[in-house]
């Protein structure tokens, strides 16, 4: 099978295909790795999350297919793709924070087109991970529609990583973009229009850079000042 959305799907049909429930984390691992480098590989657009959000599940679907462990077992299998894909997604959700701030910092307006856009669609991005997940979830093969829908079910419930960064992202990003305001600063309007023609890819920029000061030893990316660490599943 060629590479879709710049992903070794191969790789990851194998793994699940003779992984066990005991190798949940390394699956993780390896499902948040295979996502994050396919969303740097693109403008970080809604449309091209859910791109890569398909292509992540089907693979893991795929693979799990044609393993032979107990329902069960599949299920946390398969709760560990889930897992995956919302580490990747807390990253992208930090890299649009990030690139936001860089307009905040400059007393550009959160209500301008662009950017009004962009805080909404990181509000979105829980919800384009589900419904993403759910949609492709549906195309795999019947005996695992129950395992899927007891991951979407039980993630539902508790709620992600990712929809929790990005409340607090946005939360933080209004009260800043409001002092800022009150501070009376302002970003030129040329190089302000500038930056934002080219949104998508300044978050893309800022994605690639976090990770490669995580390889290098830096911060985790996802920590922001308003977050608060969760426990992991």
């Amino acid at each position: 099978m060629a590479k879709t959305a710049g992903i070794d799907q191969d790789a990851l049909i194998d793994m699940f295909s003779q992984a066990t429930a005991k190798q949940g984390e390394a699956l993780r691992t390896a499902v948040s790795t295979a996502t994050l480098r396919a969303l740097q590989g693109r403008e970080l657009t809604l449309s091209n999350i859910r791109s890569v959000l398909k292509t992540v599940t089907q693979a893991a679907s795929a693979g799990a297919a044609k393993n032979d462990a107990r329902a069960p077992d599949i299920e946390s299998m398969l709760g560990s793709a889930f897992g995956g894909m919302d580490a990747a997604l807390l990253q992208a959700v930090e890299a649009n924070r990030r690139a936001l701030q860089q307009f905040v910092d400059q007393g550009m307006g959160l209500q301008e087109g662009r950017l009004k856009t962009a805080l909404a669609e990181i509000e979105k991005m829980e919800d384009t991970l589900f419904a993403t997940v759910g949609k492709a979830a549906q195309g795999a093969a019947a005996p695992l529609q129950g395992p899927w829908s007891q991951v979407l079910e039980s993630m539902k419930l508790k709620g992600t990583d990712t929809g929790t960064q990005a409340s607090a992202a946005v939360e933080q990003l209004m009260t800043q973009a409001q002092s800022a305001l009150r501070d009376s600063r302002a970003m030129s309007l040329r190089a302000g229009q500038a930056m934002m023609d080219s949104y998508a890819a300044l978050v893309s920029g800022v994605l690639i850079g976090m990770s490669e000061a995580l390889q290098q030893g830096g911060a985790k990316p996802a920590e922001t000042a308003t977050s608060t660490p969760r426990s992991k599943r």
